[in-house]
């Protein structure tokens, strides 16, 4: 998310084709995300001290989107990676 290129949409209005050429990001806790997640989720606990660092496996060329349970992590996240260069 760039600051030019940075969107916030419901995970509703997202469709299936767009899910296949992303990397969904789900920054809740691992207990979070053991009781349910998106398919194909990739898991990165936001509440993690090395939560950057762990971004650092992902390509900065990846669009991402990013969810949690009510939207405040996954604002902060994407505020970050955002100040990262990540799309």
């Amino acid at each position: 998310m760039g600051c030019a290129q940075s969107k916030s949409k419901a995970i509703t209005e997202v469709s299936q084709n767009e899910l296949n050429d992303v990397i969904i990001l789900d920054v809740r806790t691992p207990e979070e995300y053991a009781a349910g997640h998106l398919d194909n989720a990739l898991n990165i606990n936001w509440y993690d001290s090395d939560f950057a660092k762990q971004m650092k496996s992902i390509n900065k060329d990846e669009t991402l989107y990013v969810y949690c349970k009510k939207g405040g992590r996954s604002a902060k996240a994407a505020q970050l990676l955002d100040s990262l260069g990540y799309k």
